[in-house]
């Protein structure tokens, strides 16, 4: 297997900046030797997905209009982390402002990327637990609904195609069996 780039870069011209992305435009040789453009969206977040669940195993979701997308949509809690900001950090904050809860404890559950043809865009899960209720504190680019649910009916929404934004459908994913793991484990001690 050849790791090393068939793609050469003879230039790059910068296009657009604003206080979430930068777009540039490269001039390339493509793999087959010929010249074109490759348009790349460059991220200045990291994106954070975060997963909480309660002790009956209940999850929240937020729903909200998605401008780019014209359509309202379904997710998990989840934003953006500027890069200096800790990861798990960021994705508290997150779950605290949408949904208006804390957690006690918070785990890592992997790193991915959204749309890697045309952007860097890193995405991280996490999941959370031992919960705390409070008042949700949306920025003002947010109208935001929440729902509480069975991890298992949400898990469901995905599947049934309810839930379309894939950082939500991986989380989900992702929590459920970390979740059922945690239950297998607690049930043979």
């Amino acid at each position: 297997m050849n790791t090393t780039s068939p793609w050469i870069t003879n230039g790059t011209r910068h296009v657009y900046d604003n206080p979430w992305i930068s777009v540039r435009e490269d001039a390339v040789t493509q793999p087959d030797g010929q010249p074109g453009i490759y348009g790349v969206v460059h991220f200045l977040n990291r994106a954070i997905a975060i997963v909480p669940i309660d002790s009956d195993g209940f999850t929240w979701l937020v729903g909200q209009f998605r401008y780019t997308l014209d359509s309202y949509s379904w997710e998990v809690p989840e934003g953006g982390v500027p890069i200096d900001e800790d990861l798990e950090q960021g994705a508290r904050r997150e779950l605290a402002e949408e949904v208006g809860v804390t957690a006690a404890h918070c785990q890592y559950l992997g790193q991915f990327y959204l749309s890697n043809s045309v952007s860097d865009e890193q995405a991280h899960v996490f999941v959370a637990w031992d919960l705390t209720a409070g008042q949700p504190q949306p920025e003002g680019t947010e109208q935001l609904e929440q729902m509480r649910l069975l991890l298992d009916d949400a898990v469901g929404m995905a599947d049934r195609g309810e839930i379309t934004d894939i950082l939500s459908v991986v989380a989900l994913a992702r929590a459920q069996r970390w979740w059922n793991q945690r239950l297998a484990s607690a049930s043979s001690s």
